[in-house]
């Protein structure tokens, strides 16, 4: 199979989608890999680095998406790419569909096949290529959250560790999963007194066996959660739907009841926020402000740390990959449910639930476009 890796020119993205340790395992397996020219350089990876692997470096994101016949990417394809992506093309990346209608739109226009790394699912329902980016969130949520409870960017002024004699900062997590449990370990280890919410008993149950000392946990529930910020200094939203939007838990008016200075880190924002008040911003301009309120919502924060999320991403998405190279989507999906979970849009119709029902489309049966 022909495989494309265009460089990803989303705001501030420097992440690229296959390392070239991942080139060679394609070309071994038989693969030709286009790699658009300084797609890896913000990772820390030379064109040469590609080319030694066996890649073939081509000037312009046209080329690529031109020749290739599966495209690998790490971010959504923005507008400008929109044109680019041809029918049957084959797109294996985060979309996040169901905050995004105008994406929605393109990528059914296109006539695409479009498998999201998001709503891959194995049989414990566990999501494999979400998770190695949610570790890198839910740890970058705090040492954020850190800086800007500094009072130069408007925050309370805490130090979430405290000092002898000053208690430390309060950190608040919405959300029990992957980034809200990276989270509340990142926040425990500097110090600050952590609260985590969740609606599962049984993972609250786990996380208080497996989290320090200065980690409580509290079930979710509006009252309780309209009760807890009040009192602390960095809240963050790290509740996760797969596929689908993520539900408002805190809401505009709440933010009346928060100390001046507190901020908010909204992980969620790319599947829609979990903090009514937050809108995707960029690591350019990575905050705004309402009701003395600050507010960071990043929507591609691991772009940030784009080494580490590069190679974790990688070590989780190739295996995947290699499959589809090998097998052709059709019969990757059909030998692996997990994979299969993953096909969000094809050839015009929309397969997957939560999108379908995000924006009041029809749902198509996935299993209809899998035969011959």
């Amino acid at each position: 199979m022909i495989i494309g890796v265009p460089k990803e020119i989303k705001n501030n993205e420097s992440r690229v989608a296959l390392t070239p340790a991942g080139v060679l395992e394609m070309k071994k397996n038989g693969h030709t890999v286009y790699v658009q020219s300084s797609a890896g350089i913000g990772s820390g990876f030379n064109d040469s680095d590609y080319k030694k692997q066996g890649a073939k470096i081509l000037k312009t994101i046209e080329e690529v998406y031109h020749k290739a016949e599966m495209i690998i990417k790490v971010k959504e394809p923005i507008k400008k790419e929109y044109k680019l992506i041809k029918k049957d093309q084959l797109v294996f990346t985060y979309f996040h569909f169901a905050s995004h209608l105008p994406l929605t739109k393109a990528m059914i226009k296109s006539k695409s096949v479009c498998l999201a790394y998001e709503t891959v699912e194995l049989p414990d329902r566990t999501l494999p290529l979400l998770v190695p980016m949610s570790e890198v969130a839910g740890r970058m949520a705090i040492q954020q959250g850190a800086k800007y409870l500094e009072q130069p960017a408007k925050g309370r002024g805490v130090l979430l560790g405290g000092v002898p004699g000053v208690a430390p900062g309060k950190v608040l997590i919405l959300g029990g999963g992957v980034v809200g449990t990276q989270a509340a370990k990142m926040a425990a280890g500097l110090g600050a007194s952590v609260t985590i919410m969740d609606i599962s008993l049984p993972r609250l149950r786990a996380l208080n066996d497996i989290l320090p000392a200065n980690v409580v946990t509290m079930f979710s529930n509006t009252l309780n959660i309209e009760k807890a910020i009040r009192h602390h200094d960095l809240i963050v939203g790290a509740v996760l739907i797969p596929g689908a939007k993520a539900p408002n838990l805190v809401t505009r008016e709440m933010l009346k009841d928060m100390k001046t200075g507190t901020v908010l880190v909204d992980v969620a924002v790319d599947q829609g926020g979990c903090i009514e008040t937050c809108k995707p911003t960029t690591h350019e301009k990575p905050t705004f402000i309402i009701d003395d309120i600050v507010h960071y919502c990043v929507a591609n924060m691991p772009g940030a740390v784009p080494y580490t999320s590069t190679v974790a991403l990688t070590n989780a998405t190739l295996p995947f990959a290699l499959q589809l190279a090998n097998k052709g989507w059709k019969k990757a999906c059909q030998d692996d449910a997990s994979l299969r979970k993953g096909l969000n849009i094809i050839d015009g119709k929309v397969v997957y639930k939560g999108v379908a029902d995000a924006f009041k489309m029809k749902y198509h049966e996935v299993d209809g476009f899998l035969v011959d």
